[in-house]
């Protein structure tokens, strides 16, 4: 039987010359909402529209192959600078290709199952790292500046980590650009203080963030002439330029700036004068801290009338033009009086050294229990607060913290858990958990949070252990430990692996009473596990970062000078546990 042959599939339609070729986003559409939905040229009486779509999307695919003209070779990149840090352990190198692979972030909602969050580890794998000043492998470099592509509170320390090369090789790929930026002058070396004409010459002519990598890399070796560069320009520059160069000069902030700063108070822009005034209440020496002092003390009395001694409170009637200057802001926030919101800022900006001569001479501690007049303890409490907090005084900062088991008892009512961590920052890190432990100890973890992030990491003994014995009395209370995610992840992060021991009894399921959540004990056993798997998993973590002591009888190991990156050919997307690049000409 004679079959004959199917006609050959009509050609493609090709626009003649002149038209437009279809985009290939109109070609996207019409596939997307389908040929009948929305009609298009494409068909023919012999051809009908799908296959006519797809005809033109070949077509077009092709067009796009072949578009690119021949051009001559680009230049080849330098080779990579070398990395002189010692190499990574093979199983520390493992154990980074999984932390960089890991991309799970948890289950998601309320529940998070039992494995670890990889993701979470990352920032402490790599502190580690850094803390042992190793190099990072070739091959996981792309892996890295993905990672701190994704997520900027990894930047600082996984460009530490990735060293040179990572700047090398963002400077052949747009999407790793923002290492340059991170990076002092952009990657490029900066001038030291000892060639003045490369630094003038630099600060006259440079890019913003070379010169701002400037004034922070001469700020610590030179400040004053850091200030005489400041100076030089400071007229000229823009004023939100001003200010990224005024903040700069926190580092190392000493009575030598109080006459460029009292310069700046008369600055046009107002954000500049804010800090500058800020900057001025930060030296208790300086003229600015002595005028608040004066002001504030007027405001701030003792009253011996009763049967004890309180303190009374005249907030200043207006704001003048001097207070204006010295950075008081004039108008409050919705909600805010104007004599109170004046009042606080007097207060924040006064040396705290003002009150015990003010007060009768008392101690800190003796200050902050007398009682205020007329409802202005929360008010005047607060504003100590924020003093104590610029000038990070530790002694004030105790007092007005007060007792962990009754903290409104000893310290200010009205001051909120926020503030209450920044006050923690002034103390010393076993006196701040000790504090945290006993006012979780006292009240649970419910209002704790805010206070475990001030808290050294690994936790002390004591808070590790109180931080445990809260979540075992959350359990036993019969609630779902989803209210306690948040503390849960901090513990996976900050707890110390020694309290792993204390964990496993955690581990059973409880019996289930009477009136608790359903299916409660086994969620909080699957929370436990994921915290004990965790802690293990961070303890060989460390293990795998410490280095193995060198054997009496081995021969000293030569240096190895590391491989050259080659740079990523475009539109490279390496990702972990891709092949090492090959080695740059």
């Amino acid at each position: 039987m004679n079959v004959s042959p199917a006609p050959p599939p009509a050609p493609a339609t090709i626009p003649p010359s002149g038209t437009a070729a279809p985009s290939w986003e109109d070609l996207v559409t019409h596939a997307l909402l389908g040929t009948d939905r929305r009609p298009s040229g494409y068909g023919t009486a012999d051809r009908p529209a799908p296959l006519a779509l797809l005809d033109a999307a070949a077509v077009a695919t092709v067009r796009r192959r072949a578009g690119l003209r021949p051009a001559p070779a680009a230049r080849r990149p330098e080779p990579a600078p070398g990395d002189p840090r010692p190499a990574l352990p093979a199983a520390a190198a493992r154990r980074l290709a999984l932390l960089l692979a890991d991309r799970s972030g948890g289950t998601g909602g309320g529940r998070r199952g039992s494995a670890p969050d990889l993701t979470e580890l990352l920032p402490q794998w790599l502190a580690a790292a850094n803390a042992h000043g190793y190099a990072a492998p070739s091959h996981t470099l792309p892996a890295l500046l993905d990672a701190a592509r994704g997520r900027t509170d990894l930047r600082p320390a996984a460009l530490a980590f990735a060293g040179p090369r990572a700047l090398w090789l963002a400077r052949l790929n747009p999407d790793w650009r923002f290492a340059l930026r991170a990076a002092p002058g952009g990657g490029t070396a900066l001038p030291g203080p000892e060639d003045g004409e490369a630094v003038r010459r630099l600060w006259q002519e440079g890019l913003f963030a070379e010169r701002v990598a400037l004034l922070g890399a001469l700020r610590g070796r030179t400040p004053a002439l850091t200030r005489d560069l400041l100076l030089s320009t400071w007229s000229t520059e823009r004023a939100e330029d001003r200010l990224m160069f005024l903040d700069s000069l926190r580092a190392g902030l000493s009575g030598a700036d109080e006459p460029f700063l009292e310069q700046a108070l008369g600055d046009r822009s107002r954000n500049v004068r804010a800090t500058a005034a800020e900057l001025l209440a930060a030296l208790p020496d300086s003229a600015l801290a002595a005028r608040m002092a004066v002001r504030a003390a007027a405001c701030v009395a003792l009253d011996r009338t009763g049967n004890s001694p309180a303190i009374v409170v005249e907030p200043p009637p207006e704001c003048d033009s001097g207070m204006e200057r010295d950075g008081v802001v004039v108008t409050p926030p919705t909600g805010r009086g104007e004599r109170s919101w004046w009042l606080g800022q007097l207060v924040e900006a006064a040396p705290l050294g003002t009150w015990s001569r003010r007060l009768g001479g008392r101690t800190v501690p003796e200050i902050v229990a007398l009682p205020v007049a007329d409802g202005w303890q929360g008010e005047l409490h607060a504003a100590w607060c924020r003093a104590a907090v610029r000038q990070k005084d530790p002694v004030w900062s105790r007092a007005l913290l007060g007792s962990p088991s009754a903290p409104e008892a000893g310290g200010p009512g009205a001051v909120s858990l926020a503030e209450r961590a920044k006050l923690l920052a002034a103390l010393e890190p076993a006196e701040r958990a000790a504090w945290v432990a006993g006012f979780i100890a006292a009240h649970g973890l419910s209002e704790a949070f805010q206070l475990l992030g001030s808290c050294a990491v690994p936790w002390a003994a004591p808070l590790g252990r109180a931080v445990v014995d809260a979540l075992n009395i959350a359990r036993d209370a019969g609630s779902y430990p989803w209210s306690f995610s948040g503390v849960m992840g901090l513990a996976e992060r900050c707890l110390d692996p020694a309290e792993t021991a204390r964990l496993e009894a955690l581990l059973a399921i409880p019996d289930e009473r009477e009136d608790a959540a359903p299916g409660a004990g086994g969620y909080w056993a699957e929370a436990f596990q994921r915290l004990v798997t965790t802690l293990r998993l961070r303890a060989e973590m460390t293990a795998e970062l410490t280095p193995a002591p060198p054997r009496p009888d081995a021969p000293p190991r030569p240096d190895a000078s590391p491989r050259p990156v080659a740079p990523p050919r475009p539109g490279d997307q390496s990702r972990p546990g891709d092949q090492p690049p090959e080695a740059a000409g």
